[in-house]
């Protein structure tokens, strides 16, 4: 399958069956999280289906498939790289990071573009935090970020440009509810959903997050993102949750929550209208 083909084959999947997939046993067993709901009052999908439910190309397209085909990737040692147009660039452990920053729990929604969403109990810090001790300099706009890829462990289609990198704005990367996230329900990532290291932005679309994050620059110039490059007229650059601008091929006003059957109406910005200050003035069809 060529890269246009593949392209048009991953946006184009939807979720199978009855949205309660067979679980990752092993890591939910004692798995817990602290809240039990968000803060609109939705429930936390379960462990079960958080960890066997996966987006992760590197590994497989069969999100059933992900955990079993990912049980054996190495995840420690692990150092993230930054640099770029930093004043501290530096290296450091993912040890380093969950000592020095201190993880927390933050329950968040997660909407795919497939139209699917998850509540998750992400455990993980501010990437402000980061970005403050490496000290951006003035001409510092975006953050680039960059994943892990080794054929030899990941061993989905290698057509694909991986490995794979994405973007945010810097004023994006700041706001205090974009997260590096090192873990769920209470506990280290399982391999399948990011490990080690994850970014995590719930108002965008949950490919913005990129997975498994070996190198983080700062950039003067907005960075290429994975899939806006393979496939520019259906993905942009930013990629807000956003019910009123469909996909080429699909609808996004509204989805199906893992987990249950009925589908409900997606919110502006997945609910999140505290960042909507960052896009006054912008048209957000436009700028999707």
């Amino acid at each position: 399958m060529g890269v246009v083909a593949a392209t048009a084959f991953l946006a184009a999947c939807t979720p199978q069956g009855s949205g309660t997939p067979s679980g990752s046993s092993a890591f939910c067993d004692d798995a817990k999280a602290v809240g039990s709901a968000d803060e609109l009052g939705d429930k936390l999908t379960t462990c079960n289906d958080i960890t066997s439910y996966n987006n992760f190309y590197e590994f497989s397209y069969g999100k059933e498939d992900v955990a079993n085909l990912s049980r054996n990737f190495k995840t420690s040692p692990w150092t993230v790289t930054v640099g770029g147009l930093v004043n501290k660039p530096g290296s450091f452990s993912v040890d380093e990071l969950v000592k020095k920053y201190r993880p927390e729990e933050r329950i968040y929604r997660m909407r795919c573009v497939e139209a699917w969403s998850m509540v998750i109990p992400w455990l993980g810090f501010p990437l402000s935090r980061l970005l403050e001790d490496v000290q951006p300099k003035p001409e510092a706009k975006f953050v680039r970020f960059l994943s892990f890829y080794d054929p030899q462990q990941m061993t989905g289609d290698r057509s694909l440009p991986f490995p794979y990198f994405e973007g945010l704005r810097l004023d994006e990367a700041i706001h205090d509810l974009a997260i590096l996230a090192t873990g769920l329900y209470g506990k280290p990532f399982p391999p399948q959903d990011g490990a080690p290291i994850r970014l995590v932005v719930p108002w965008k679309y949950g490919f913005k997050s990129a997975k498994s994050i070996l190198k983080i620059d700062l950039t003067s110039e907005m960075p290429p993102t994975f899939w806006s490059t393979l496939s520019p007229e259906e993905y942009g650059f930013y990629a807000n949750v956003n019910p009123e601008v469909a996909h080429p091929r699909w609808s996004q006003s509204s989805e199906r929550r893992i987990g249950e059957l009925r589908r409900r109406p997606t919110l502006m910005f997945n609910g999140y209208d505290q960042v909507a200050a960052l896009y006054k003035g912008m048209d957000l069809k436009n700028f999707y």
